[in-house]
């Protein structure tokens, strides 16, 4: 059930994921029909300031005493740091030990790792983080590619917005649909989007490592409504299409196919977002021998359909009839 939220703040909390919490969880929408909930601030030490990562400062009423009353823990994204107070680390494990629901907003989720608390958990936290993420709790199951994870009675978010996803969610998952519905329609936001956070990420195509190729690459890149097979590649860096194909791997750290793929993707996004081509001359620009292909492809790297990528980063454009 969904009557009490205490929001746990660190030094260096982000006022936006902090404004995130209060805004879903902490204003009394009850003209509105939504049920009321019980909402507090938490910090270390109530009536102390607490540092911003902008530099304002945030005054928490209550203490950590505070966690071992709601039914929700919800940590916003904070600086991540080597070492998390031990009484707050304890607090989490108390909460989680009795059955409330945790809750992390972006980088939140590093509080809820050095509490032990995802190990062996399904999670996500902001993609830039990942690695880092990974580094510090290989035992959690990170999803990267999400906006958000329902594991039960752990729901963590992704970067600075997806904090509302998950937010709304879980008032959907407790509150029910139309609790949902209303807080989205005053804060002006979608209820629920479609879509991950791998339509955000800059897709990380290889470098190459070493000299050989980089002729070759280059020319794949001015080319890349060409169609290219490993035969005529292999023929124009003077190699056996084996050799090549164990040297595009060594040097690229993926295949052939894979890193065409990739950039042809990279292209479309850019033609996406600044003109106003239709789909089908994207996908010939492209490389891509139909529309329907490049669907296929964009959705299995970016995440989205072309169409609602464009609708979401266009600059100023309109899009040509599909």
């Amino acid at each position: 059930m969904l009557r009490s939220v205490a929001a746990v703040l660190l030094d260096d909390v982000a006022p936006f994921e902090l404004g995130v919490l209060c805004e879903v969880f902490g204003l009394d929408r009850a003209a509105d029909g939504v049920p009321p909930v019980d909402f507090r601030i938490c910090g270390q030490r109530p009536g102390e300031p607490v540092r911003t990562s902008v530099g304002m400062q945030v005054v928490p009423p209550h203490g950590l005493d505070e966690l071992a009353r709601a039914d929700v823990v919800a940590v916003p994204a904070a600086q991540i740091r080597d070492h998390y107070p031990p009484e707050v680390l304890d607090g989490l494990r108390a909460a989680a030990a009795r059955g409330a629901t945790l809750l992390s907003v972006c980088s939140g989720a590093f509080l809820l790792g050095a509490a032990g608390l995802l190990d062996g958990r399904r999670c996500t936290t902001h993609w830039y983080y990942a690695a880092e993420f990974r580094r510090r709790f290989p035992t959690a199951q990170l999803d990267p590619d999400v906006l958000y994870v329902d594991d039960g009675d752990v729901v963590t978010s992704a970067g600075t917005a997806a904090g509302i996803d998950a937010c709304l969610h879980l008032v959907r998952r407790e509150l029910g649909s139309a609790a949902a519905m209303r807080i989205a329609r005053r804060m002006v936001v979608p209820p629920q989007r479609d879509g991950g956070q791998r339509q955000f990420i800059d897709l990380p195509v290889p470098d190459c490592t070493g000299a050989s190729l980089e002729p070759v690459l280059a020319w794949m890149r001015e080319t890349l409504d060409v169609e290219h097979n490993v035969a005529g590649l292999a023929a124009r860096a003077r190699m056996s299409p084996r050799t090549f194909a164990r040297r595009f791997v060594a040097e690229t750290g993926t295949t052939p196919n894979q890193w065409l793929a990739t950039q042809r993707i990279l292209h479309a996004r850019r033609l996406l977002e600044d003109t106003e081509l239709g789909i089908e001359q994207i996908a010939r620009e492209c490389g891509f021998s139909t529309a329907a292909l490049l669907r296929h492809h964009f959705r299995r790297i970016v995440g989205v359909p072309p169409r609602d990528y464009r609708r979401t980063f266009a600059r100023n454009t309109e899009p040509a009839p599909r």
